[in-house]
């Protein structure tokens, strides 16, 4: 950096500041750049910002994080709601997830909210809290609450249990294996089994004695380390240099390839469904030792997800002409593989079987049945299938959410409910009765939700599609226009917004006076794949449609104004921020963006973004370039338009959107603008994409979020921390 550049940012950040005289921001020098793609010629003017480790390009961010901190710290009533948020959350009462059961002991991970990270417990298979014991604690491994667990997988008597760990939000784990009973270590660590490319995970034998693993590459070219996953199996005292391969690129299988491990019910044999990237395409495999990978779905079988019997018999969720979803079985020993197996359960019109991921196992075999998770617009259905087929919904609270479905060994079912205005609990599904009732797995929480209500509303897109919008407001609420409103969306990778908690970031919201709406647009799996498969690749710019037509039916239909209408999203949902500034300058008055993708003319060059092809496009492709081009956030960036006031986030160890996407798109903007209204960068050493960030890192977070938008839609902050 030259010495004028440093004395101007040291100017800048000693002027004489208020919440409302923010210095000019940070000045980057624009360059030259330009490619040329499909013929069209691309001006990228802050490449030079891509060199995270270049001392100038440091500098300046650090000078944007002083800025930003400036203005964030003297906004009025801050430490009020960094307060009560820290008393709102660890007040509530500690919480259960990722539920195991194996052996005579229910896994768990149990998050006290007053410690940095959650730990890993074991508790008696009556599932009674009082019974629970820890196992590892990430606390006492680092004080500082900056190593995290990134997944566990217990083994099938109980006695054993393999852990990625992983540091400062990276997601880059290495796995330990530790005895349950003394909770020492047994194994040498094995590095490179997860990172947010392509995850990871581990899948015991049904003996206990070994399991199969992901690894990465530990050799080669350093841009490889992160692609080219594949499977090994570990014997327990074996040099794991030398354990061998159990599927991989020998097997046909893709650089972009992401494996997902099972065997939760010690079958003879283990489940490996493996992705193309993130787009939802999938082979399935089965693994058995010392015999080579018998691949049962192929692309073309349209199988996305499978589950194993503890006697080897295999469901497989298909989307071959059936985009809700149907279920085939398939018996051992799988001739034919799923192209002939026998349909199990035939496909719902009017609720889609969920895909997976952040909506858990779509099924679980368990106790002679099959459950089946369902969602129908964004609340979930959950369904006991018996030998025959025959189906019995369980009973659940509308407008809820069902995930973490775990099978306890005397057949009953463990699962996991939540609606927007009850916390977390799970139910037990009894195999004897075929009733649920509520066990004590369940979070207390001191906020309250009692003064809203929830309501389901659908606003027309541009092409006439109904979009669903969950609206929380206050009981009696007036439709005058007056009220500020928060509206969040996603819209990617078939991934679901659900009901959840709304916890205490919310209800400082709407303790200030505002309206929060979650839409469930386009790009997610809400109404199955079609819903999909119209907000992906060259059809994208549904998604960004669906959220507009969302703000604007929300002032249409007097719950706001364009100028106290604030908009959030992060990650993809970041993406849809870029897209909605873009496009839609006028439609917000301030938007928060965490994490998000805005340069689509380079993403493909890191390596999850090589992974995001299948669901993005590639502009080696004429027809995505085009889409893509189309929409990138950067690339249209217009000199002299009023833009809304924008907080962007970004994390310093993300794997999984490199954080060159927040410093140019930041640039461009503060460069363009029209306005005074504060473009602002905020940048995190100790995190990453936000998966495993400590406690005080969320709730900074959380701080900075909400005096920012309460300064900028004219809210008291001071009233909502009271």
């Amino acid at each position: 950096m030259s010495r004028l550049r440093t004395a101007l940012f040291l100017a800048a950040l000693a002027a004489p500041m208020t919440a409302r005289a923010l210095p000019p921001a940070p000045v980057f020098p624009v360059g030259a750049t330009t490619d040329v793609i499909q013929g069209v010629t691309v001006a990228d003017p802050y490449r030079a910002l891509e060199h995270g480790d270049d001392p100038a390009v440091q500098a300046w961010s650090d000078a944007q994080n002083d800025r930003t901190r400036g203005y964030l710290d003297a906004l009025p009533g801050r430490e009020a709601v960094a307060a009560k948020l820290k008393r709102l959350i660890t007040a509530a009462s500690p919480s259960y997830s990722s539920l195991q059961a194996q052996g005579a002991s229910l896994f768990a991970l149990y998050n006290d909210p007053a410690k940095q990270q959650p730990q890993l417990v074991r508790l008696n298979a009556a599932a009674e809290p009082a019974s629970r014991v820890a196992v590892l604690d990430p606390n006492a491994l680092d004080p500082s609450g900056h190593t995290e667990i990134d997944w566990y997988v217990a083994s099938p008597d109980g006695s054993k249990v393999a852990v990625s760990l992983s540091k400062n939000g990276s997601e880059d784990g290495t796995l330990h294996v530790y005895e349950v009973a003394r909770g020492r270590e047994l194994e040498t660590p094995i590095a490179a089994v997860q990172y947010p490319t392509a995850g990871g995970g581990v899948a015991w034998a049904a003996d206990g004695q070994g399991f199969w693993y992901t690894r990465y590459p530990t050799s080669g070219p350093e841009g490889e380390r992160h692609f080219n996953q594949q499977a090994y199996f570990h014997r327990l005292g074996a040099d794991a240099a030398k354990d061998p391969l159990a599927l991989g690129t020998v097997d046909g299988l893709p650089r972009t390839a992401e494996i997902f491990l099972d065997n939760d019910n010690a079958a003879p044999a283990a489940l490996a469904s493996v992705q193309l990237g993130d787009g939802g395409q999938w082979q399935i495999f089965v693994l058995r030792q010392g015999q080579p990978a018998l691949k049962v779905a192929a692309y073309e079988d349209r199988v996305i997800a499978a589950a194993m019997a503890r006697d080897g018999t295999t469901f497989g969720l298909s989307r071959l002409n059936a985009p809700m979803g149907k279920v085939l079985k398939l018996k051992a020993p799988y001739t034919g593989g799923f192209a002939k197996a026998a349909l199990f359960v035939s496909e719902q019109k009017d609720a889609a079987i969920v895909d997976g991921g952040e909506a858990g196992k779509p099924l679980v075999a368990a106790g002679g049945k099959l459950f089946v998770n369902r969602i129908a617009g964004g609340p979930s259905q959950l369904t006991a299938y018996d030998a025959s087929g025959r189906g019995a919904i369980l009973a659940i609270p509308p407008i809820a959410s069902v995930a973490d479905i775990a099978a306890l060994p005397d057949g009953d079912v463990l699962y996991n409910v939540v609606t927007y205005q009850t916390p977390s609990y799970y139910a037990r599904w009894s195999a004897r009765t075929g009733a649920s009732v509520r066990t004590g797995l369940a979070v207390t929480s001191p906020i309250s939700f009692e003064d809203m209500e929830v309501t389901r509303a659908f606003a027309a897109s541009k092409d006439g599609t109904k979009v669903p919008l969950n609206i929380i407001a206050r009981k009696g609420l007036k439709l005058d226009g007056s009220h500020p409103t928060l509206l969040y969306g996603y819209g990617g990778y078939g991934i679901n917004q659900t009901p959840h908690f709304l916890g205490a970031m919310s209800r400082l919201w709407l303790d200030g006076g505002g309206v929060y709406v979650e839409a469930n647009i386009r790009g997610g799996g809400e109404y199955g794949e079609r819903w999909h498969a119209d907000g992906m690749l060259t059809k994208k710019q549904n998604v960004f449609d669906d959220f507009a037509a969302a703000g604007d039916w929300l002032v249409a239909n007097h719950y706001t104004t364009h100028d106290k209408l604030a908009l959030r999203g992060g990650s993809n949902g970041g993406l849809l921020m870029g897209a909605e500034i873009t496009q839609h300058p006028g439609l917000a008055r301030a938007v928060v963006s965490a994490v998000g993708i805005y340069d689509m003319m380079r993403v493909e060059l890191d390596p999850n973004g090589a992974f995001n092809v299948t669901e993005f496009g590639t502009v080696k492709d004429p027809a995505q370039f085009k889409a893509l081009y189309a929409y990138s956030p950067l690339h249209h960036v217009t000199e002299g338009v009023t833009y809304p006031s924008i907080l962007f986030l970004t994390g310093a160890n993300d794997g999984r959107v490199n954080p060159l996407n927040s410093r140019k798109f930041a640039a461009e903007l503060q460069a363009a603008t029209g306005s005074d209204r504060p473009i602002l960068l905020r940048t995190s050493k100790t995190s990453g994409h936000g998966i495993g960030s400590s406690l005080d890192d969320r709730i900074a977070e959380q701080t900075d979020q909400l005096v920012f938008l309460f300064d900028q839609l004219g809210m008291s902050a001071e009233a909502a921390g009271r």
